[in-house]
């Protein structure tokens, strides 16, 4: 199972879910848990192979999908008993928090979508291409860090891009080849979720310099019902760590106004 923490406020609060992205960890996370822990009972899982969490058994051959990924973080919530809950994640998280309300819509009470991948826009898919090209020949560190730089370039994003480089390192070398085999699977999966609207309340908090995912959730925002976009200022991909208090007041305001998750939690409890 999953290595995960828990934040626990009492059995009445509803539920949050942190999922972090590829290369990073819950760490990730730190900047919002004083903060949500306030109000909500807090999950925090660290991914296959991230963090604390091992990756699959060398014996397993087959290619991670983002479906066998999605159920780790399924088999954490049945082992807590989580029925029901707000869902956040960041840039890679997103697709995996879609792909659950995919599965199991009844289990999300609401999603916050930071840094969302929606599309790959065509420097995107250059980057996915080159690195597809030159990973068995680069250390994966180098594609990593090219990466993280291309995608939060400017001088106040250095943080969140140091952080995840950071964490990117405690990743084996194979446990990325894993991962960046995903990539095969981006864009029929995008493509899907951007035709099929899951109705559920979404929120989608972007740092106006995220100029490599922003436009296509400009996009996505005006086709889908029950979906908000809260731009960030003087933020890049990783909003959640260059704007703490601005994003973290705007997903806290978003789930409480979504008091549905907790009035099931309250019936749960009472039964």
């Amino acid at each position: 199972m999953l290595h995960y923490r828990t934040y626990r406020l009492s059995e009445t609060d509803p539920w949050v879910v942190f999922v972090h992205g590829a290369g990073g960890s819950s760490s990730i996370w730190f900047l919002q848990v004083k903060e949500f822990r306030k109000h909500f009972n807090i999950l925090m899982v660290d991914l296959r192979g991230h963090g604390k969490s091992k990756g699959a058994p060398v014996s397993q051959k087959r290619k991670y999908s983002f479906e066998d990924i999605t159920l780790d973080i399924f088999e954490v919530l049945d082992y807590l008993k989580i029925e029901r809950a707000h869902f956040i994640g960041v840039s890679l998280g997103t697709i995996l928090i879609r792909q659950i309300s995919e599965l199991a819509p009844e289990r999300v009470c609401s999603m916050v979508m930071a840094g969302a991948i929606i599309r790959l826009n065509v420097r995107a898919r250059f980057l996915v291409g080159l690195g597809n090209t030159f990973k068995r020949f680069v250390p994966y560190m180098w594609l990593y860090s090219f990466f993280a730089w291309i995608i939060m370039p400017r001088a106040r994003h250095k943080k969140s891009r140091l952080l995840f480089v950071s964490e990117a390192k405690k990743v084996a070398q194979k446990e990325f080849m894993r991962w960046f085999k995903l990539t095969y699977e981006l864009n029929p999966l995008l493509k899907y979720f951007e035709e099929k609207d899951t109705r559920i309340p979404t929120l989608y908090l972007s740092g106006e310099e995220d100029y490599m995912f922003l436009p296509a959730v400009e996009y996505i925002v005006q086709r889908h019902d029950n979906s908000s976009l809260g731009i960030i200022r003087n933020s890049g991909h990783v909003c959640n760590v260059d704007q703490p208090k601005d994003f973290n007041a705007r997903a806290i305001a978003f789930m409480q106004s979504n008091s549905a998750c907790s009035r099931f939690i309250e019936a749960s409890v009472a039964v």
